[in-house]
């Protein structure tokens, strides 16, 4: 059995390109298997969304505490800024949810 390092574990923990096929590539019964792979492997994407809300939230709270706590604006900005990225990120996983569950398979 092959170990898996920390940095792909995290990697995974974090990015769900990994749990996905190309769907541009083979024939037309390939894109149709892939799609259809990628719309089951969809039912993962609330999960990396919860994920990445409760980072951004911890790392908002860490950087108002040391803002506040430590009177470090300066400092605070290192825990506002990934705090802040969390958001884009769960709006383009929702989208990329809600694209899997709406639109149609390849033609």
């Amino acid at each position: 059995m092959q170990d898996t390092t920390f940095r792909t574990l995290l990697y995974r923990y974090f990015f769900f390109g990994w749990l996905f096929r190309d769907v541009s590539r083979g024939s037309l019964f390939e894109r149709a298997a892939a799609w259809r792979y990628n719309r089951e492997q969809a039912r993962w994407l609330p999960t990396y969304m919860w994920r990445w809300m409760w980072w951004g939230l911890g790392f908002y709270a860490l950087g108002g505490i040391v803002e506040l706590g430590l009177d470090a604006p300066a400092l605070s900005m290192l825990f506002y800024v990934p705090g802040a990225l969390a958001v884009p990120v769960n709006a383009l996983i929702g989208a990329a949810w809600i694209g899997f569950k709406a639109l149609p398979g390849p033609l």
